[in-house]
């Protein structure tokens, strides 16, 4: 039995390792240095704009997180979220990162996102099937994005909309711009 709920500040030490874990296998984030308890306490203090849930078993123990974060500055992007999921590694393939990534895309909805994105590296085919699983389409693939120890690596972009926060029309002011 898992429980999703958003994350509490006494969770940044689970969520760290998790994270830390994920950087360490070099399987899902092009970043290598790994996250101190501090740096995700700080990020804890940020969850009224973007949240970030976990996953906990029944013995209370921390499993997984998913948070969304800003996707760029622009006014015009403020819609759109950019997704993370992490699973501990005895964690996953029991679909514990559905439930989260399902739970995330309603806070998304429920907080007024319009769009969550996320980009995957080409070769991690849990995170891709798990992306479709819940809606994610994959709209094309970024090459040679970034290095990792000395690899070129290729990720895809995944994107869900949430139809119905889609504006209508953009505000005049912003329109203009456009132009």
């Amino acid at each position: 039995m898992i429980e999703i709920r958003p994350a509490v500040p006494t969770d940044a030490p689970a969520i760290t390792a998790i994270y830390n874990q994920g950087i360490a296998e070099r399987s899902s984030t092009f970043e290598t240095v790994p996250r101190r308890v501090e740096d995700i306490a700080l990020r804890l203090g940020e969850i009224e704009r973007y949240p970030l849930l976990v996953a906990v078993d029944q013995t209370g123990a921390v499993v997984g997180w998913a948070g969304l974060s800003s996707y760029r500055p622009r006014d015009c992007y403020a819609g759109i979220g950019e997704f993370s999921v992490y699973l501990a590694a005895d964690a996953r393939g029991r679909g514990i990162g559905r439930q989260l990534l399902a739970a995330l895309i309603q806070v998304a909805r429920d907080r007024g996102y319009w769009k969550v994105l996320s980009r995957i590296f080409l070769f991690n085919t849990a995170s891709r099937a798990l992306c479709r699983s819940v809606g994610f389409r994959e709209v094309g693939i970024y090459e040679k994005h970034g290095q990792l120890e000395g690899r070129w690596l290729d990720v895809v972009i995944v994107e869900r909309l949430i139809p119905e926060n889609i504006p209508a029309t953009a505000p005049a002011a912003e329109a203009a711009t456009f132009v």
